[in-house]
This record gives structure tokens, C-alpha cells and sequence, in this order.
């Protein structure tokens, strides 16, 4: 190589580094171990980690009965080393897992239309935001302020050089959106209303109403969904122009916070604004069913200004994992799972508030989260909880500092009678 660009050593294929960022000694790493030995050292790393706690977090990131299926049939190497479906001949199965998960998320929400998935919820968010601008061509978003903090610091920054003005709208006693501010708030400038559902506060919003006040003014309602378990029981979002949330509770494991699959549903008269992909069925040339890239928005044609995202993949493996969960449950045992997180987060809050000094806040109805105003300092009590392997939940004091000293608490199907009543015997 050196003879054929035309040099004599490495030292002179190295020359224009300068001297000062050369390292002239050996990187300082320990030497390397035989197989024995890095099995060793890695079951002594994983001994490390506590796998036995009993955990009340959530805000965003759930904890929910995962099915064996499902690691099973996505270990299969035609789906866990599937390449981007640029050739839908070669293709087909990957695409067709992609259409069911779409068909999933239109059952779910209630809407005409859904994309190939997006990177989570949070990125999902500011892009239907976007979305809204480009339909509207307004740059005014009334954000209510029991959208989860994370989302909105998201869209603040997907916003920030565009012009668009955010402003948030507060929550009453209920938990709820306050529907008066944003009728107050509401004019011709107002591009879409956004709210979250099961909010940040575990409440329930009526998203209905909302819709109808942004349709009035002729903007858009967007409804976020950071719960999708909620889906499986709940009324359908239908009211809404742009659905858009989180899938992680549907067959994809917390991880660490990621990767996580994020969904958007819309009117199909909106379907050319979406951002992402879009898979669609059709015929080839023996009318045999097939699948093909219907939407590649900016994926094939970097059209600069004219995309309407810069999403370049889609999180089709998580997806997947979903279009399988969802399959394997049925709509009855949806249903069910999100029964008893219904049941079972109002037994901890019936619970909290007749054992327990402290305050669950709020009045309006709940799926499985909740906010408890504890009546003294929290970082002994949850040193103490730790102590006893209960994560109590997310001290939210640094997003809502007016709500004091509170923690949002989760509960869900995977969490015991004996877990929830250890909690609270903790709180009292």
C-alpha cells in the first residue's frame, strides 16, 4: 500500500498529525482474558445488579407482562437482521409486519391512517407538531401543561428555530387540562391544541370537548399517548386530528429507557403530512397481494424543505414486537391486562388514603398512575424504601414545583396485592 501511494513508511502516512496528539506508548488496557475467564468476569458484573426490587415507576417507561412468544419469533434472524424494504420484492415480510402493526395502531386510536412507526413517543410528538404547522401554515400551539415535562422539552427544541410559540395551558383540581383557559386562549392564530391522555398525572383528559374548540377556530387537535395500555380500554382518541404516542407498554421491554417504538395516526386527508413511512397493500402483476413503501417521505428523495420529516428508518423490530404482542393478547385479554391496572391503581390510592397520613392529589379519573403529596422530606423515606428493594416512584418536585413534595406513583398488572400493600405500610 505504502509503495502504491507513492511513500516509504508509516511514520510519513502519519505525518500530518501533529506531534502533540500522537500517543507514542501502549494504550493503558488490562490484558486480554480466555473465554473461561470473561464468562467469569461477567456473571460476577450481572451478580451486581439488583434484579429483585419491586418498582412504582413509570412516567413514560412501563412494566408490563411481556409473553415468551415474543423474544422467540423476533430472534428469528429474517427479522432481527432485517435490512431497510427499499425492494419490496425481497421484502414482503418485513413490509407485512410493518402494515400490521399500522392496521394495530388504527384499531387502537380510532383514526383512517398510521405511519411505519417513529422513533418514540417523544420525537413523535414534536413531529405531529410540525405536522400541525405545515397544515395549518399557524404558528401558535396551545400545549397543556400535564403533557409529560420530557415531550415537551422535546418539542420545545424541534420548535426553537421555526417561529413557533408554545404556550402552556394550566390543570385544575381535577388533574384535567383547564378547558376555560384554552377557550380563552383560542383564536385564528392557534395552529392545534395539544393534550396528553392518560396525562403526565395518570388523569384521564376528555378529549373530546378539546376538539371541539380547536375545530371551531379551525385548528387541530393533537392527543399524545404516553400510555398505550390505556388503549385497550379507554375511548378511542377519534375526536382527534393527529393521535400520536408511545408503544413501549405493548410487547417492548423497558431497556434501560430504550430503543422504544413510537406510533402517529391521522385523518386520512392529512395522510401526505405525515412524517416517516408508510406501508400500503396492493397487487403485483399475477393480482397476487403484495406490500410496498407507499410513503417514504424523505427516506429515497432528500428533498431538503420540502420533507415533511428527517425520520430516516423506522423502529420495525420493536414494531414488530408489538404487532406480535397485540396478536397473542386479542382484544379481550387487551382489555383485561388494562382492567387490572385500572383495579389495581385504585386499590393503592384507596389504600394511601385510609392508612396513610400523606395525599393522593387530584380528582379526576385515573388508569394506573397517581400523584401522592408526601407530608414529610422525602429522600429519608425513600432511603428507607430502597433499604426495603420498593423504588417508590418518580419524585417530581424539578418538573412541578408547586405541587410540593410529591411522588408519581405506577401501578400495574405485573405488581402484586402483597407489593402495593409493602408500599403503603412503607408510607405510613
Amino acid at each position: 500500500m505504502l509503495e502504491a501511494i507513492g511513500i516509504e513508511s508509516v511514520e510519513q502516512l502519519f505525518a500530518g498529525i501533529p506531534e502533540n496528539l500522537r500517543l507514542r506508548r501502549l494504550l493503558d488496557i488490562p490484558p486480554g482474558l480466555t473465554e473461561p475467564e470473561l464468562i467469569r468476569f461477567f456473571r460476577g458484573a450481572a451478580d451486581r445488579n439488583a434484579t429483585d426490587y419491586t418498582s412504582f415507576l413509570g412516567a413514560g417507561v412501563y412494566r408490563h407482562h411481556i409473553p415468551v412468544v415474543i423474544d422467540t419469533l423476533i430472534s428469528r434472524s429474517e427479522f432481527y437482521t432485517a435490512y431497510t424494504p427499499y425492494q419490496a420484492e425481497i421484502a414482503q415480510g418485513t413490509l407485512q409486519a410493518i402494515f400490521e402493526f399500522q392496521t394495530f395502531i388504527t384499531q387502537l386510536t380510532g383514526l383512517d391512517v398510521a405511519n411505519a412507526s417513529l422513533y418514540d413517543g417523544s420525537t413523535g410528538l414534536g413531529e405531529a407538531v410540525l405536522m400541525a404547522h405545515r397544515i395549518t401554515k399557524r404558528k401558535k400551539f396551545l400545549i397543556a401543561k400535564s403533557v409529560h415535562p420530557e415531550y415537551r422539552a422535546v418539542v420545545a427544541t424541534y420548535a426553537r428555530h421555526l417561529g413557533i410559540e408554545i404556550q402552556l395551558v394550566d390543570y385544575t383540581e381535577s388533574g384535567r387540562v383547564d378547558n376555560a383557559a384554552i377557550r380563552n386562549a383560542m383564536d385564528t392564530s392557534v395552529a392545534a391544541i395539544v393534550i396528553q391522555s392518560p396525562n403526565f398525572f395518570g388523569t384521564i383528559e376528555e378529549h373530546a370537548e378539546i376538539a371541539a374548540m380547536a375545530h371551531r377556530h379551525g385548528a387541530l387537535s393533537i392527543v399524545n399517548v404516553c400510555e398505550a395500555m390505556s388503549l385497550g380500554i379507554l375511548k378511542p382518541p377519534q375526536d382527534a386530528d393527529i393521535v400520536v404516542g408511545e408503544g413501549q407498554s405493548l410487547g417492548v421491554p423497558m431497556s434501560f429507557g430504550g430503543p422504544h417504538v413510537g406510533f402517529l395516526a391521522t385523518r386520512e386527508q392529512f395522510v401526505r403530512q405525515m412524517p416517516g413511512r408508510l406501508v400500503g397493500m396492493g397487487e403485483d402483476q399475477l393480482g397476487r397481494r403484495a406490500f410496498v413503501l407507499t410513503l417514504s417521505t424523505r427516506e429515497q428523495h432528500i428533498r431538503r424543505e420540502k420533507a415533511t420529516s428527517n425520520i430516516c428508518t423506522n423502529q420495525s423490530l420493536c414494531a414488530l414486537m408489538c404487532a406480535i404482542y397485540l396478536s397473542t393478547v386479542g382484544p379481550k385479554g387487551l382489555r383485561e391486562t388494562a382492567e387490572q391496572n385500572i383495579r389495581k391503581a385504585h386499590y393503592a390510592v384507596q389504600q394511601i388514603r385510609t392508612r396513610t397520613r400523606h395525599s393522593v392529589l387530584f380528582s379526576g379519573p385515573r388508569f394506573n398512575e397517581f400523584v401522592v403529596q408526601m407530608k414529610d422530606d422525602y429522600a429519608s423515606r425513600a432511603l428507607r424504601f430502597l433499604r426495603s428493594h420498593i423504588i417508590p416512584g418518580l419524585h417530581i418536585a424539578k418538573f412541578y414545583p408547586e405541587l410540593g413534595n410529591s411522588l408519581l406513583v405506577c401501578v400495574t398488572e405485573t405488581t402484586s396485592r402483597d407489593q402495593i400493600d409493602a408500599f403503603v405500610k412503607g408510607l405510613e
